[in-house]
């Protein structure tokens, strides 16, 4: 009973999300839409029994930019938001998901069918667009989640936007952890998981920190493999400074560790 209430709770909010978006994102500018957004996410992580920690949040990029990240649930997707509203990069299943698929939709998800090699082409060329006009737009070029504990290599095609468009990349790490302070599988929407299986199992492993780590943009240069390989091994050492002391976090007198660097909105 405990487990089907909280549910229900996240679902209510699913739907008051939809509402806002029908409602007010129509006259709101884009300043209120990400307000509007970050505040929705930030309580959809707080039912979700979960609050954000940020680190290193000063080498964060704002505008023009590709934000690149480990994945390690669908979850990952309404941390950023808390973090800082960012447009997606999505596999077109998520489109037909309820609710869920409206949502990311209307907050300007573009939806790549992977099987198709003509669509990831079509998909760089509006990335290149889009962040040549100065927009956010965030991929998770490992193509498929994780347990979180390890990195798949990273797929260069999508870091051709970024060249072409000769816009920085910002990469980003995520890692969640346990009450104890241990890093926690259980937010992992991974293998023959359904959504709900996923749900129930991060609801059970309540509370859960999530941690955001923001690494120092990297100039495009001209090698998409070389960016990607760059993107990767940032992301890495993010997650094991963040795996090595994740207990001392918000006490630590260590700059990009301090909680003067951290945000705990949720």
């Amino acid at each position: 009973m405990w487990l089907a209430w909280r549910k229900l709770r996240l679902l209510v909010h699913l739907l008051r999300g939809m509402w806002l978006v029908a409602t007010r994102f129509p006259r709101a500018s884009a300043a209120e839409r990400m307000r509007l957004n970050r505040a929705w996410s930030i309580e959809m992580l707080r039912l979700a029994g979960m609050k954000l920690v940020v680190h290193n949040d000063e080498a964060r990029l704002d505008a023009g930019a590709l934000v690149v990240g480990n994945h390690i649930s669908w979850i990952d997707i309404y941390v950023i938001n808390a973090w800082r509203p960012t447009p997606f990069v999505s596999k077109a299943e998520i489109r037909k998901w309820p609710v869920v698929g409206w949502l990311a939709h209307q907050l300007d998800t573009v939806f790549v069918q992977r099987e198709k090699r003509s669509d990831a082409k079509r998909i760089m060329h509006e990335l290149a667009a889009r962040l040549d006009a100065g927009e956010l737009m965030c991929v998770f070029p490992e193509g498929t989640t994780t347990d979180g504990r390890s990195l798949l290599p990273f797929h260069a095609n999508m870091f051709q936007a970024a060249v072409s468009a000769s816009c920085p990349v910002q990469p980003i790490c995520l890692m969640y952890e346990d009450a104890q302070g241990r890093q926690s599988t259980a937010p992992a929407y991974i293998g023959d998981m359904t959504l709900n299986d996923s749900l129930s199992a991060l609801l059970r492993a309540t509370p859960l920190t999530a941690h955001l780590y923001v690494c120092d943009p990297l100039a495009p240069g001209a090698d998409r493999r070389l960016l990607a390989s760059e993107a990767q091994a940032a992301v890495d050492g993010a997650l094991q400074r963040m795996r090595g002391a994740p207990a001392v976090v918000e006490t630590t007198a260590e700059a990009p560790l301090t909680s003067s660097s951290s945000s705990s909105p949720a």
